[in-house]
């Protein structure tokens, strides 16, 4: 068991004076001796990451060496055979997941990130956008009174439909065959699964997220007139507007209609696989993904943008996404297994005065204590720590930690899926 120092990430999108990122980041830095001055707490907060991954090293708090290293010095004991075993590189392993606490004020990019076979190909050729060559798929968990997303495609009859009731989307998407296409094969009754229909709504997509900036701009003024004009408006059309405001004159406003509106409540998550278009829109989530920070953007946001590349890459699967409500495990833990074997998430919830063995893993795991505080005791050295809001966790494979909660208490721990 080893206490953590973690990296604070200050995006543009982040919250401001507020946000689970700012409390548990200051929390964290304060545990570890740091000056939480006005400078620190100033700006947005968008994302404490707790890991390995360079942009954001956890360093160990007692001996400052970073986690990586310390990992690279003990690989047995940190990771485990098993863990090496599957995602191990000539006999080394780094650890395979990455967790984060996100604070979100306004939308993240229109994004997707690449599975194993292109991760490699776009690091190899464009390092400067593509640190690392591992794909990216992801988890997140809604940890405030709501968190929004756009994740996957919405159905193909609902996208027409959109199209039909705004002339400006079908205006700025103007492939006017592949909508002719699409139309004739939901009359059809094809569904989203079917070929035809994919392949059509991939050259809609495409048509939209590369048209020209001046048709794009054209169209949501006009959209957004008209839309702003009206005595009352669905929740897809106020999303249109809120993005018109935050990012004005992006295409990425569109996807409104084009991917699902999701907003989750706390004890639900949403899975995004890799080649899987979202955008995270507001709230407070933990995330947990691959090691990876590979993102391929094409909408809201002023930062590289490979449009091409994502609008290839994705699988144009269709419909809603699903939402993980977790599985109990025990009387403290929740646990939400999604179809990756880099991480699961588990939600540890202690009462005042209660305690609680969480077992021991195959692999490595790390914590962030949310709220509350406890004793944790490690079953391989006895070393007892106290944890309180902002404690971050390196728990090596194979040891167990007792918990004995003096406060009502709640952790966030992931681990690998293996």
């Amino acid at each position: 068991m080893r206490e953590l120092r973690c990296a604070t990430q200050r995006y543009d999108w982040g919250v401001v004076g507020s946000g689970l990122c700012r409390a548990l980041g200051a929390a964290n830095a304060a545990r570890n001796g740091a000056n939480v001055d006005d400078a620190f707490m100033d700006g947005p907060h968008a994302e404490l990451w707790i890991g390995t991954h360079p942009n954001g090293m956890s360093v160990l708090s007692d001996t400052g060496v970073d986690l990586r290293a310390h990992v690279a010095e003990n690989q047995v004991q940190c990771l485990g055979a098993r863990v090496i075993d599957r995602f191990g590189d000539g006999g080394r392993c780094d650890v395979p997941f990455l967790m984060k606490i996100l604070s979100v004020a306004k939308a993240l990019s229109v994004q997707a990130h690449p599975d194993k076979k292109l991760a490699k190909e776009l690091h190899a050729r464009d390092p400067k956008n593509y640190r690392d060559d591992n794909h990216k798929p992801e988890m997140a968990l809604c940890v405030s009174e709501r968190f929004e997303a756009m994740s996957g495609f919405a159905s193909a009859r609902e996208v027409w439909e959109n199209a039909r009731a705004h002339e400006e989307l079908r205006r700025a998407a103007s492939d006017e065959e592949a909508w002719s296409d699409l139309e004739r094969a939901l009359a059809a009754g094809k569904g989203d699964d079917d070929d035809e229909v994919k392949g059509a709504f991939k050259r809609v997509f495409t048509a939209l997220m590369t048209a020209e900036k001046a048709t794009v701009e054209r169209e949501l003024a006009l959209m957004r007139t008209r839309v702003a004009a009206k005595e009352s408006r669905d929740a897809k059309e106020s999303l249109f507007l809120r993005l018109c405001a935050q990012y004005p004159g992006d295409v990425g406003a569109f996807c409104a209609f084009v991917l699902n509106y999701v907003t989750i409540t706390p004890g639900q998550a949403i899975v995004m696989a890799a080649n899987e278009p979202h955008a995270y829109l507001s709230g407070d989530c933990v995330e947990v993904m691959a090691t990876s920070d590979n993102v391929v953007r094409a909408g809201l946001t002023p930062k590289f943008r490979d449009v091409r590349v994502l609008c290839d890459m994705l699988t144009y699967t269709l419909g809603p996404p699903e939402i993980l409500t977790g599985d109990v495990i025990d009387a403290c833990t929740r646990r939400y297994v999604p179809p990756f074997e880099e991480f699961v998430l588990d939600v540890v919830a202690c009462a005042s005065g209660s305690t609680h063995v969480a077992a021991a893993r195959d692999g490595p795991s790390v914590w962030i204590v949310h709220r509350g505080a406890c004793r944790a005791t490690s079953s391989a050295d006895g070393r007892t720590l106290a944890l309180t809001p902002g404690a971050a966790l390196f728990i090596d494979a194979g040891e167990s930690l007792d918990v004995a909660a003096s406060e009502d208490f709640v952790a966030y721990v992931s681990s690998t899926n293996v």
